[in-house]
């Protein structure tokens, strides 16, 4: 378990909708009764034309499927076919804008490039072609096809562009996913901590609860080792994509399937029936246990087979992802707030680093996060996609890393249509920020303060969730949301430290606990017994 989460933590996510092209949408209608019309993603380039914004602006022409040819040369297809119709040719062979010249010479007054591999960017040397002035349209080659099998033989097509909304209704759903796990993660960790001081007036509680225990304590050395596996795994997955892609994805399905059934039990256990048990190998387990972890593997199995179904698979997604990052949030212990100062600050360095620092770096100008998050590209659909037809199979660089929170947007835009149909939220925001609440909830169970620390660094994390949509939504790009996220919960909790007089304790760590209504604490720094009020 712990190997696999640090696995699954080395990729820690981001907010990441990220357009890395113009995206607009081709309408598209039949001549059958009644007309069925339908729309398509397409890819354009906003440097060479200009697309209307809706469909009141918009002129439709005739299609007319060429996809026989790549037309490189004037002479593959006859100019009465293309005259005043909107023309779809296969990608390849040459590019783009060389297909456009082509095609407006012999009178048509739009271009669809049909491609089979995964929609890039549309790059070309403009300066040359200054002439050209149709629209021009990267769309996938499935679409072509549904689109005859859907609207028949005779269609007509436009090309427009809406404005991406200023605000999507699926951010609501993530802010109330990560701050529910954040707090129910941290509430859990804050039980688990006073079980265990309960446990320790009885010697021999103490040790059945020792053998049950399962935290993992972090200290600085260990948080710096663990921030390293970090860099170094998120390199090799950069370079090394199509192959690590496959053991990330085999280690959240175990991790998952574990973190499911941590989760269900400890909510079981409270249920005083159905605790038959049978005996196994000198050892006894209840059934309904047995059921359980059948249940969660069955659970993800059916997450890693219907994976890229993303019509319901996001559903199995999150509620995994939920039950990992809470599993780890209870499991992974920050003994002081120095440690949770070095994590939270070298993952935030790490977070800023990868987004915004490699773009100078990689020879393609891209975030090393992104690209590895998002899924890179295949080697050919990096050099302009303009020459190279690659294979239409699907393949590793096309499947996505499963540590992300994921809910389908609301509003329609044309990247509803296109790439990133989903708004996302990365487990390591969920996990970083939540550690440092669940050692708030054990600070506030270890000293008797009334849940001070741990409501008020759960607030600030909801406030630093709002912060990164509100610039998200303005700067219209994925956010690094630790870059928000960290600030406001590490400010908040030493003010709160601070108020309260507490700063020394919190930062070193307090061994401290209530007894009764007594702020007495039941052990002194030294570990010796403390002394009781009558």
């Amino acid at each position: 378990m712990r190997a696999a989460a640090l696995l699954s933590a080395a990729l820690w996510g981001l907010l990441l909708p990220l357009v890395t092209a113009d995206e607009g949408i081709l309408h598209a209608y039949g001549n059958g009764v009644p007309p069925v019309a339908k729309d398509y993603c397409i890819i354009y380039n906003s440097n060479w034309i200009s697309l209307p914004k809706s469909l009141d602006n918009a002129t439709f022409r005739t299609l007319e499927n060429l996809t026989s040819t790549v037309l490189c040369n004037s002479s593959e297809v006859p100019s009465a076919l293309m005259k005043d119709k909107a023309v779809v040719v296969m990608r390849g062979n040459c590019t783009f804008l060389e297909k456009a010249r082509i095609a407006e010479s012999s009178g048509a007054k739009m271009l669809l490039i049909a491609s089979k591999s995964r929609l890039s960017p549309l790059a070309d040397n403009k300066t040359d072609f200054e002439d050209v002035t149709l629209p021009v349209a990267l769309i996938r080659y499935s679409d072509i096809v549904d689109m005859q099998l859907t609207l028949g033989n005779e269609v007509n097509v436009t090309l427009y562009s809406p404005p991406l909304p200023e605000f999507d209704y699926s951010m609501v759903v993530i802010f109330l996913i990560a701050v529910f796990t954040v707090a129910l993660g941290g509430y859990w960790s804050g039980v688990a901590e006073l079980e265990n001081l309960k446990a320790i007036a009885s010697p021999g509680e103490r040790e059945t609860r020792r053998k049950k225990e399962e935290n993992v304590t972090f200290t600085p050395v260990t948080v710096i080792l663990f921030v390293v596996i970090c860099c170094v795994m998120l390199v090799l997955l950069y370079f090394f994509y199509k192959w690590l892609v496959y053991v990330i994805i085999s280690v959240f399905c175990l991790a998952s399937a574990m973190s499911l059934y941590n989760c269900l039990a400890a909510l079981i256990a409270e249920v005083p029936f159905g605790q038959c048990r049978i005996a196994c190998c000198n050892k006894t387990i209840e059934v309904r246990l047995i059921f359980l972890a059948a249940f969660c593997i069955a659970a993800a199995v059916v997450w890693a087979v219907f994976r890229n179904e993303d019509r319901w698979a996001w559903i199995l997604q999150d509620i995994l992802g939920v039950a990992f990052c809470l599993n780890f949030i209870k499991t992974l212990k920050m003994p002081n707030f120095k440690s949770c100062v070095i994590l939270l600050g070298l993952l935030l360095l790490y977070d800023v680093f990868f987004v915004f620092i490699t773009p100078f770096i990689t020879k393609n100008g891209a975030s090393i996060m992104v690209e590895v998050a998002a899924g890179p590209f295949g080697n050919s659909e990096k050099n302009d996609g303009n020459l190279v037809e690659v294979p239409a199979e699907r393949s590793a660089p096309h499947e996505k890393l499963p540590v992300v929170i994921r809910v389908p947007r609301l509003e329609y835009s044309a990247s509803m249509l296109c790439d990133m149909p989903f708004s996302l939220l990365g487990f390591g925001d969920i996990i970083v920020p939540g550690l440092l609440v669940a050692y708030c909830r054990r600070f506030d169970v270890q000293t008797g303060s009334s849940s001070v620390y741990y409501i008020s660094c759960t607030i600030a994390y909801a406030v630093g969730m709002v912060l990164t949509f509100i610039v998200l939504a303005l700067m219209k790009m994925g956010q690094p949301a630790l870059l928000y996220l960290v600030p406001c919960t590490l400010i908040t909790s030493s003010l709160v430290a601070w108020r309260r007089k507490e700063m020394k304790k919190f930062w070193k760590g307090s061994s401290y606990q209530v007894s009764d209504s007594s702020r007495t604490p039941l052990l002194q720094d030294d570990g010796t017994p403390g002394l009781h009020r009558k």
